[in-house]
């Protein structure tokens, strides 16, 4: 019997391997150089008219870390990272890579300085599959031109090869493994949570900065995330967290930042911002 391939297709077990993910994640092409070592952000403003959303908020994120960025609604935690890989200009401060100042570069090249992300709503082409949505984040090392793409001549036919070998193992490392040719529009929620994590990676970032990962996810798939974030920090890559699972943040982060009405309020290890008076009385609570 033939199936309707636009009825929703059966839900599919993710079951992560982080250990693929960590050796997928860690290739680098032999023509780029090591791994960036930090992204600093120094005295970032935004306005929006009157608003301050951002106010002078300074944040450091090492490669091989998870930095957690949490606070209520409202905070400023989005515009920040959206300030950080270039969805929203700075008024005032600046972003560094190492030694190569990105602060007023375009979003498009924000991959180049080794930072992917991912959305609170994800974003994918609901028409293509699994396997080709992944694929496209690896389009910042692609260096076929368009005529060799469209002749289908040997460079560009390597390249399709190798980004989809890439793409593929970081989706079997996520738990896609069994549903590469699905449609994206026909994935659960948490599928497609998922599949914009391995699409950040096959950019083969330094750094990954992650909107609510676990937003909307069950415990179990919440546990398998965990396991995929500290797998990306073994492997060397930063990752940096915005996240209202504060119980999620504190066990798994490294280092925690807190903002409040655009502001930062405390900066530590999880302990020391779970017991903050401040972060307890505006946003934790009693």
């Amino acid at each position: 019997m033939t199936s309707n391939p636009t009825s929703p297709a059966p839900r599919a077990t993710l079951a992560a391997s982080p250990s693929a993910i960590g050796a997928s994640a860690a290739h680098r092409p032999a023509r780029e150089t090591t791994r960036r070592g930090e992204l600093v952000a120094t005295g970032l403003t935004r306005r929006f008219g009157s608003v301050v959303a951002v106010d002078s908020v300074s944040l450091t994120l090492k490669a091989g870390e998870i930095h957690g960025l949490i606070g209520p609604n409202g905070s400023g935690k989005t515009t920040f990272l959206n300030l950080l890989t270039g969805y929203y200009k700075v008024d005032e401060g600046r972003i560094v890579v190492d030694a190569d100042d990105l602060t007023a570069a375009p979003v498009q090249r924000r991959p180049h300085f080794g930072i992917a992300r991912t959305f609170q709503k994800p974003r994918l082409l609901g028409s293509l599959t699994v396997l080709d949505n992944a694929m496209l984040g690896g389009w910042e090392h692609a260096r076929s031109g368009f005529l060799e793409t469209a002749l289908a001549l040997p460079r560009a036919r390597r390249e399709d090869r190798q980004q989809r070998e890439l793409a593929a193992e970081l989706l079997h490392g996520v738990g896609l493994g069994n549903i590469l040719t699905r449609r994206a529009n026909l994935l659960d929620h948490a599928e497609q949570r998922f599949l914009e994590i391995a699409r950040g990676l096959t950019m083969r970032p330094s750094f990954i900065l992650l909107d609510e990962p676990a937003g909307g996810l069950t415990e179990h798939e919440i546990e398998q995330l965990a396991r995929i974030v500290v797998q990306l920090r073994e492997c060397g890559i930063g990752v940096l967290i915005v996240e209202h699972h504060t119980d999620f943040v504190f066990r798994i982060c490294d280092r925690v930042t807190t903002l409040n009405l655009g502001k930062m309020i405390k900066h530590g290890t999880p302990d020391e911002v779970r017991n903050d008076p401040e972060v307890i009385r505006v946003y934790l609570g009693a």
